[in-house]
């Protein structure tokens, strides 16, 4: 069987390093906010080229810390609208509506799942202070047009880089570095994956950063002195030690990634399936490679009798989720028509030569029954 994704596999080759780090954090005596999480917010910060990062708890709270922040700035008040892309995971939109914002969905371009840069401002309005761009899968949005209207529109331009770690944009500038503020995941599944729960936050904005390392502690200025009512949203000194090791295989481990997406999109041939537009490889990290097809269950099931895993992101939009009844009424067509559609066929850095040419073999000989 061909794995959609291994993590026991891919952390086992970490095994010797994570337990050397590990005797190195427990003799330190520290296991809060202590040398590990200073370190990995030094390097991952380098690595995104940017002036500041903080570990924080994990993506979601990522992206509400960054909202808090703005709040206290005066930048943002409760009842402000943040353009979202309708087509993300639910997380993005979560932050937004807790600090009490109001999502504007914008529906996606069909070939690269990404916000539709020719839709972002018919639906900029009055009450519009930011757009929060999603790197979906992995693929960098248009910065260039995103940044314009950002300026254009006196907008903050806030990025969802949870699946986007290492790509790089054609001016070098990488994920968590296009834009005012991002914020990242480390959740174990993701291309630079924690064993647990974790997050960061990177910008070049000084006043920005300072506000959101209080913010993650309590709203602590010093030892039990508070400047803001804050939260307890502090990355783990463990997980900082363990995505110390990992960042230092990041790039490497998505220039695999990329070489499998480009014998994908070269070699794979069949009618039935649509596969992923992407210009640029060094834009896109393939957190996820996914395609489309019509007859989705039908695909899937037969992936499974010839052993390839497969997996659904996601299946039911933001707007048609409970937890959204507000916005059920709302129709975003190609947000909705993708969610029918999509499939995720394994990519990572473990896959042997031999298990992607049967993958290709086994979707270019796909016909639906």
């Amino acid at each position: 069987m061909i794995k959609f994704l291994d993590l026991k596999s891919i952390n086992e080759s970490y095994k010797n390093r994570f337990s050397e780090v590990f005797d190195t954090f427990l003799d330190s005596g520290t296991y809060m906010l202590g040398q590990q999480v200073e370190g990995f917010e030094k390097e991952f910060s380098q690595y995104c080229n940017t002036k500041y990062c903080i570990g924080v708890s994990n993506g979601l709270d990522a992206l509400c810390l960054i909202f808090e922040a703005y709040k206290k700035l005066g930048k943002l008040k409760e009842g402000d609208e943040v353009i979202v892309p309708a087509n993300t995971y639910i997380a993005t939109v979560l932050a937004v509506s807790r600090a009490g914002l109001i999502p504007v969905f914008v529906d996606p371009n069909y070939n690269t799942f990404n916000i539709d840069i020719h839709k972002i401002e018919a639906a900029i309005g009055q009450r519009t202070k930011a757009i929060l761009g999603v790197h979906l899968y992995g693929q960098l949005f248009n910065v260039e047009v995103l940044e314009r209207l950002c300026k254009e529109h006196d907008l903050l331009l806030l990025e969802d880089a949870a699946q986007a770690h290492g790509a790089v944009y054609r001016d070098g500038r990488k994920a968590g570095n296009v834009s005012n503020v991002a914020a990242f995941s480390f959740y174990p599944t993701k291309n630079l994956g924690a064993l647990g729960d974790a997050g960061a936050i990177t910008t070049n904005n000084r006043e920005l950063a300072e506000i959101i390392f209080k913010l993650r502690n309590y709203g602590r200025e010093t030892s039990y002195i508070n400047s803001f009512r804050g939260y307890n949203c502090r990355l783990d000194e463990l997980q900082a030690a363990f995505l110390r090791v990992k960042l230092n295989y990041l790039d490497q481990d998505n220039k695999q990634r990329q070489q499998i997406a480009r014998r994908y999109i070269s070699e794979i041939s069949s009618e039935l399936i649509e596969l992923p537009v992407c210009e640029n490889l060094e834009e896109h990290v393939f957190h996820l490679f996914v395609i489309k097809t019509r007859s989705r269950d039908d695909f899937k099931d037969y992936l499974l009798r010839n052993n390839i895993e497969s997996s659904i992101h996601y299946p039911v939009p933001v707007h048609q989720q409970k937890a959204y009844a507000g916005s059920n009424h709302l129709s975003y067509p190609i947000t909705e028509k993708i969610c029918d559609e999509v499939l995720s066929i394994p990519v990572n850095q473990l896959l042997r030569e031999k298990e992607v040419d049967s993958v290709i073999q086994v979707i270019s000989n796909y016909k639906t029954i």
